[in-house]
């Protein structure tokens, strides 16, 4: 099983883990609502898990520029 997270907004991939010991409690999945979890988590048929997160060079752009928040992806 690996962790595959990707930047909701522009794609890029921001990191994987390799590691089937981390439990979803250490990953932060047990603070997210059911809606946010399914929104945000995807699982694989192989049992990797794809994570939608925010890569660096989207919060900056989301910091400078608040109103961007109001989309869903704002870089096409």
């Amino acid at each position: 099983m690996a962790l595959h997270y990707h930047c909701r907004h522009c794609g890029v991939k921001v990191g994987s883990l390799d590691n089937s010991l981390i439990s979803s409690e250490q990953l932060g999945f047990t603070t997210l609502t059911n809606a946010e979890r399914q929104e945000m988590i995807t699982y694989q048929q192989n049992g990797d898990i794809h994570i939608k997160t925010i890569c660096e060079d989207c919060q900056d752009a989301l910091n400078r520029n608040p109103d961007l928040h109001q989309y869903e992806s704002f870089i096409q």
